[in-house]
């Protein structure tokens, strides 16, 4: 598998960082340690710093040559609240916490890449290592893009990476066009009538109310929406009553939207409303409801995609970089800085072999592996992105 081979030299060193990283799990806005930790080696080789944009932030600046083309490189840095299975001598020292995603592992392929970079600078531009705190749940790309991302760090486009169990070491995966779903949330609050467990009939059951808005709810994709687009609605919680003999008051349903297309996502919105206060108003309930839009669809830009497909296929040969993935319905709050700058979001193969569990998983951990792989990707995509020479740059544009 080909990698830059200075890269190779300090592979121990960048597995040495990602276990310190994983051993010390930090959560969404409390990446205190972990930001320390990358600011202080951005800045020993020689790299501006930035600290504090969405508060635990991290922002390295890499200038070199005359050119006033700039891109931005995107790792983020958070933990999950995840009780680690793993026996391991990295695993995690924090009760709860761990790095269930491997964004210590991109962490630490995005400071590999700025490490070489800073040392060869055989590009022409300005390079912004973006650092991002609070990934998961939290939308910490949308509030460094609220915070000024893109003011105070201009980019002509911004990329992203992810490391993707099931595909093989040595293979990456990049589209145009939708690559991962919009993430949306609802609550319905069901009011019925408590009563007696022994006599219902004096009650308005919110319980029995709840169990047909669910089965109600799966209608929306299987009868509403085209089947030739994509959406899943999933109900994730069911809370009601506190005893054996009692029928409660209320009943709260929780639940995920995904979807690819805001006419899809619009629809689906007010169809949950319809039928949940229709299906109860039936039985004599009311409601109320919320619907929060949390993340915006991971969408990548045509040029930008193909930029990214070239850079991995510099390293791993055409054959191994998939241009037609099937989009994931998981989301990415990266969709926030592509809504804001052109850009693409890539997969890079995690492994595939026996052992390995899916993100978000107990038992997951990053493959070292692919650590020099990831950042020879970076440095590839840069030095073409920002190439010396002019006539290079403006076919590679």
């Amino acid at each position: 598998m080909p990698v830059i081979n200075r890269i190779a030299d300090f592979h121990e060193d960048m597995t040495a960082w990602r276990h310190d990283i994983h051993r010390h799990p930090e959560t969404a806005f409390e990446e205190v340690r972990t930001a320390e930790v990358v600011a202080r080696k951005l800045e020993s080789w020689g790299i501006e710093v930035h600290r504090g944009l969405a508060k635990t932030g991290v922002i390295g600046t890499l200038r070199a040559g005359t050119s006033r083309r700039s891109i931005g490189l995107r790792a983020d840095m958070d933990a999950l609240d995840v009780h680690e299975a793993n026996g391991f001598g990295h695993a995690s020292t924090i009760a709860g916490k761990m790095h269930a995603c491997g964004h210590d592992g991109h962490t630490c392929m995005l400071l590999g890449a700025a490490r070489y970079l800073a040392e060869t600078r055989n590009f022409d531009g300005t390079i912004h290592f973006i650092f991002q705190p609070a990934e998961e749940n939290e939308g910490g790309g949308r509030v460094m893009v609220e915070e000024g991302l893109f003011d105070k760090f201009p980019c002509d486009d911004v990329y992203g990476m992810h490391n993707i169990p099931g595909i093989p070491v040595g293979q990456f995966a990049v589209r145009s066009g939708p690559m991962m779903a919009a993430y949306d949330i609802f609550e319905v609050i069901i009011d019925g009538k408590g009563a007696h467990g022994a006599m219902p009939h004096h009650g308005i059951d919110p319980v029995l109310v709840a169990s047909h808005v669910v089965t109600a709810l799966q209608s929306i994709v299987a009868r509403n929406i085209d089947p030739m687009k994509t959406a899943v609605v999933s109900t994730t919680q069911i809370h009601s009553g506190d005893t054996w003999n009692v029928i409660p008051q209320t009943a709260t349903l929780r639940g995920t939207v995904r979807t690819f297309e805001a006419s899809v996502q619009d629809y689906i919105e007010r169809q949950i409303e319809r039928i949940a206060r229709n299906v109860s108003a039936g039985f004599g309930a009311t409601i109320k409801y919320r619907y929060e839009r949390r993340y915006p669809a991971t969408v990548n830009t045509e040029a930008e995609t193909a930029n990214a497909a070239r850079a991995a296929a510099a390293l791993v040969g055409e054959g191994s970089v998939n241009l037609n993935p099937t989009p994931a319905m998981g989301s990415e709050d990266f969709a926030w800085m592509l809504k804001a700058r052109p850009g693409a979001y890539i997969w890079i193969g995690n492994g595939d072999g026996e052992g390995s569990c899916m993100v978000h998983n107990p038992g997951y951990d990053f493959n070292d592996q692919i650590l020099p792989l990831g950042a020879s990707y970076w440095v590839t995509l840069a030095e073409q992105q920002l190439t010396k020479d002019a006539a290079l740059r403006q076919a590679a544009e």
